[in-house]
């Protein structure tokens, strides 16, 4: 009986909870990215994350458990337990009963308790067990203010994730976008975003009445780079996420276009037509000396750099098509990447250089898809098939990709696996949602 108490008072806790952090979504709704899911993983592991206990006063703002379900099932690698399909609800390891949680099917089970701190901080214990093998595999704790708890939710999930897949995790990244919202045809307003990477919790960078394009992230994640035409014409900004302080870079007469930060942080490759010509250059971020890197009467545009930093990769109609290219940092002769296809750009290198993400259209072909180029075997995998799909960005563990794309009359973004299967939408409340970058891990 006593156990039985203790199962129902957690389930109207989780209940009670549950209704609270509804109320709390939809008042956030309008500036956070929604979640749709498009496709799941036949193969994902059954996981069950149960409600963690509560040991304090009141109501906690967040759902912990939540979060932590919500994450797994993401990564598309896990299949979380509905709680409602629970036999027992347990707090602690001598609570856990391997039986019931086998006659689940589960494999993985996660099990917590959140405590009260003074100065309205709260301390998170969590364990992971191993079903199968009937025997926990990690334990940790975690600390953080009011406003921190989705942080240290997400910090677990990472744990969780590494300690199962043998990866680091992505719940702890950020995504950048832009979000345009057009009243008519003669206004259009723009917003530069960021969020969590399953779009909450979501911050405006900067407001214009003018295009923005081709946000990038610093690799320590405290920077941005981006074009804005709030001056009439393209010019290339750095701002720092913290301070909102921002820095002209470079607003010569023409193309200024396509910034991306090298792997150490110390240049930016961008697009320049101050020759006449779009060509690419580097940009050292603290001298603002440029070096052309590009010398060709065709377009070369969309700069990506190799994770050593030695070469970069673009696209350039100068075989008659669109088509990528790889060439030294420094300048010299470029070599063709990609061979398949009518058009390929828009290329993003994957952390460990052995792939390129990039927008794809075949032979036959009416629409633009995400597609991943094999660079040591030259093959071309299309992974996504929704209209008009475009800026391709991978996550710092390799593992999934974002893309912008039409969906009906709204600009939406997607997310995939690597693998091409499992899919999800982050549609926007209102406007079109496009230029996704994802960032590097936070340091």
């Amino acid at each position: 009986m006593k156990m039985a108490q203790v199962v129902m008072d957690r389930l109207r806790s989780g209940v009670i909870q549950g209704v609270l952090m509804l109320v709390l979504c939809l008042q956030q709704a309008q500036a956070d990215l929604t979640i749709e899911i498009t496709q799941g993983n036949d193969q994902a592991v059954p996981v069950a994350v149960v409600p963690f206990a509560w040991n304090g006063k009141g109501i906690l703002p967040e759902d912990i458990s939540g979060i932590i379900t919500n994450d797994l099932k993401l990564s598309g690698q896990f299949m979380p337990v509905d709680r409602n399909n629970f036999l027992s609800f347990p707090a602690t390891a001598d609570e856990v009963y391997f039986r019931d949680w086998n006659m689940l099917g589960v494999t993985y089970l996660v099990i917590g308790q959140v405590s009260a701190l003074p100065d309205d901080r709260y301390r998170v214990n969590y364990q992971l067990f191993d079903i199968v093998r009937q025997m926990p595999v990690l334990k940790g704790e975690v600390e953080g203010s009011k406003t921190q708890l989705r942080s240290v939710a997400h910090n677990i999930s990472d744990a969780v994730y590494e300690k199962i897949a043998g990866i680091r995790g992505v719940f702890s990244t950020k995504i950048l976008y832009v979000i345009a919202n057009r009243f008519s045809a003669e206004r259009t307003d723009y917003q530069l975003v960021y969020a969590d990477m399953d779009g909450r919790r979501a911050v405006t960078v900067l407001r214009s009445g003018e295009p923005i394009l081709a946000p990038s992230w610093s690799p320590d994640g405290k920077k941005i780079a981006y074009v804005s035409f709030e001056t009439g014409r393209p010019a290339i900004y750095i701002q720092e996420l913290a301070t909102g302080e921002r820095q002209k870079m470079t607003h010569f007469k023409g193309l200024n276009s396509a910034p991306v930060w090298s792997p150490d942080g110390s240049k930016l490759a961008l697009v320049l037509s101050r020759s006449g010509n779009p060509d690419i250059y580097t940009l050292d971020v603290a001298t603002k000396k440029l070096t052309q890197v590009t010398r060709h009467f065709a377009i070369d545009n969309e700069p990506a750099w190799m994770p050593d930093g030695k070469s970069l990769v673009f696209t350039s109609n100068r075989g008659g098509s669109a088509q990528i290219y790889q060439i030294p940092a420094t300048g010299g002769d470029a070599r063709r990447l990609t061979f398949e296809g009518r058009f390929n750009a828009r290329a993003k290198v994957f952390p460990d250089g052995q792939s390129i993400a990039m927008v794809h259209k075949g032979k036959g072909q009416s629409d633009y898809n995400i597609a991943v180029l094999d660079l040591e075997t030259g093959r071309t995998r299309t992974l996504t098939s929704m209209p008009f799909e475009d800026s391709p960005a991978v996550a710092p563990n390799g593992k999934m990709l974002i893309y912008s794309a039409q969906d009906g009359q709204q600009g939406v973004l997607g997310i995939i696996s690597s693998d091409g299967q499992v899919s999800y939408r982050l549609p926007s409340k209102e406007g079109d949602v496009r230029e996704p970058a994802w960032s590097p891990y936070m340091r």
